[in-house]
């Protein structure tokens, strides 16, 4: 059973969790109580073996429009060490959405600015609306985009970022597709609908596999090839002798869907 929240919505289809950001009057920007409520959300989905698929979005016209300017007031007067507790909070939110062992969708409309950009970094996927605005725009206040950075990093790499980060300015859902930010630009209308083919494709695979296959990329990714391959050799054998793969590979074997593909 989920906590009860106050800055988002969350449905269950299935094994699809649907959770919206619910703060439309400020454009869904983030606040100290959003933050600890998606961590939350992100630590309740970890433990919960049911979900298969995650979808996140944003109410109203807005995905997510990055810090609310009150909570930004309130930390012109924290001290250093106030500062360093807040942002923590927040890395943490974004480290449990990325960490995440089930495919986290993100349905991006509207825009998706500083933090906002920092979500859309975390999720697996991104579909966006062709009208979409992003930007990692924090040096327009005179700030950096220092938490969201390993994530945005790991996604858009270091060119990109070397214009993006510095300049703060905003750029559109195709160019969000042309350096790894977007997967996925349609018409609003069409959003949902490529989303569902995305979550047909996750459903398709193994549950237990995708988890794998998403920490290993975690880890591959940071190390050279002769360190990756005595950890990549040991991840496929652990997969093969896993009751999962020894079920997927039967069923390719006898011609039959493997039994997850039925849940």
């Amino acid at each position: 059973m989920l906590p009860p929240y106050t800055h988002l919505i969350v449905r269950r289809d299935g094994p699809v969790e649907h959770v919206l950001l619910n703060r439309p009057d400020v454009r869904n920007a983030f606040n100290e109580d959003l933050i600890a409520e998606l961590t939350a959300w992100a630590g309740a989905i970890a433990s919960d073996t049911s979900v298969r698929v995650a979808v996140l979005g944003g109410m109203g016209k807005v995905f997510c429009a990055g810090a609310d300017v009150t909570w930004m007031a309130k930390t012109i007067h924290y001290s250093e060490e106030e500062n360093i507790r807040d942002a923590t909070n927040a890395s943490q939110m974004f480290g449990a959405l990325n960490s995440l062992p089930v495919p986290l969708i993100g349905r991006v409309h509207g825009a998706a600015l500083g933090g906002g950009a920092g979500l859309a970094a975390v999720c697996d996927v991104v579909v966006a609306d062709d009208e979409a605005i992003f930007g990692f725009t924090e040096v327009k206040l005179g700030i950096i985009p220092a938490v969201i950075s390993p994530f945005a990093l790991a996604k858009v790499g270091r060119s990109a970022a070397r214009e993006l980060f510095l300049t703060g300015q905003r750029f559109s859902a195709a160019r969000a597709r042309e350096i790894g930010l977007v997967h996925a630009v349609v018409p609003a209308p069409e959003l949902d609908g490529v989303i569902d083919v995305y979550i047909k494709e996750f459903l398709g695979a193994g549950r237990e596999a995708i988890a794998a296959a998403k920490a290993l990329i975690s880890v591959v990714s940071a190390l050279p090839i002769e360190s990756a391959m005595p950890i990549t050799a040991r991840a496929i054998a652990a997969r093969r002798v896993s009751p999962e793969g020894q079920e997927g590979l039967t069923a390719f074997l006898e011609k039959r869907r493997p039994r997850w593909s039925d849940a």
